[in-house]
């Protein structure tokens, strides 16, 4: 029986993420870890509470490792259930959503054998996490503008057109951009902006944009704080243009730069989100968790271990 334990996995997987052809493909899946020696216990997460609970009855020592199949979303939810109930298990991703931009950092394969692959091996990447007041991100948290499109695109166009989505929604609502001033404080910086909207990166893409993040990454114990500051709106494709080119750090209407910690504050009202989830309103103290997360990822020229 402890031999067997020690090859169980959690399999946690959105059955609504993405276009939904996952759960189509879940025998094929248990079928893969199955030849390899793994047995899969597969839950659907389309219940917030049921995940924290199940979290809260499992020891670490029951489970290999946790799958996530889904979007930055889904994976959210399931690294503050893990956390939150005290367990820290490694984590391996299957990229089904929307919004993959956690998996494309680690350029996790699509197909799903090679998914598959990724996950059976025991090659990890030490991760940090974020952390906005009380609540962990794995990639981005962001507020203004971009957050509220997001937040407004219907989640039936999503999972139809994917990133698109955004883009269209967004189109329709640049014309009612509005500035909004916030207070920054940090070490490295400190002052009051406007913007029209703010990420604050543990990762490097988000909402599709493969490299908002700059030079961003997720395992040097820092932050990369990035502000759209107000600006002429026919200044704002160039600037969009320049964030697809990866080199809007250097334009006059952005402010960047890299922290272990800033406190974000403002008298406006706007929304705000982790990885794509709702995130409570501002004030928001927003700090890195260096070396938080083990992540499965593709180890180069090797295969993975067989049972």
């Amino acid at each position: 029986m402890e031999k067997v334990k020690s090859r169980k996995v959690l399999l946690i997987y959105n059955p609504a993420s993405g276009n939904g052809l996952f759960k189509s493909k879940l025998d094929e899946i248990i079928m893969l870890f199955q030849k390899r020696g793994l047995f899969v216990t597969p839950v659907r997460a389309d219940r917030r509470d049921l995940i924290e609970e199940i979290f809260q009855h499992i020891t670490e020592d029951e489970f290999r490792k946790v799958i996530v199949a889904g979007g930055d979303g889904t994976i959210n939810v399931v690294v503050n259930a893990m956390l939150n109930a005290g367990k820290n298990l490694p984590l391996a991703v299957f990229p089904a959503g929307t919004a993959n931009d956690f998996a494309y950092y680690f350029d996790i394969p699509t197909r799903i054998e090679d998914m598959v692959n990724v996950a059976c091996g025991e090659h990890y990447t030490t991760i940090d996490l974020g952390m906005a007041n009380d609540k962990y991100f794995i990639n981005v948290a962001a507020m203004g503008f971009m957050v509220d499109v997001s937040q407004k695109t219907d989640p039936e166009l999503k999972n139809t057109l994917g990133q698109l989505a955004y883009y269209l929604r967004g189109a329709e609502e640049v014309t009612k951009i509005r500035p909004l001033t916030v207070r920054l404080t940090s070490e490295e910086y400190t002052g009051e902006e406007k913007m029209y909207f703010m990420v604050v990166m543990n990762g490097r893409s988000a909402g599709g944009f493969k490299q908002v993040g700059g030079s961003s990454r997720i395992d040097d114990g820092l932050l990369d704080v990035i502000l759209f500051r107000e600006m002429n709106i026919l200044e704002f494709p160039t600037l969009l243009l320049s964030i697809l080119q990866g080199n809007h750090v250097e334009n006059k209407h952005v402010l960047n730069f890299k922290t272990k910690r800033v406190l974000i504050e403002s008298d406006d009202d706007f929304g705000t989100d982790v990885d794509g989830e709702h995130c409570p309103r501002l004030p928001l103290e927003i700090k890195v968790l260096p070396g938080k997360l083990k992540v499965a990822t593709w180890a180069d020229g090797t295969e993975p271990p067989r049972w």
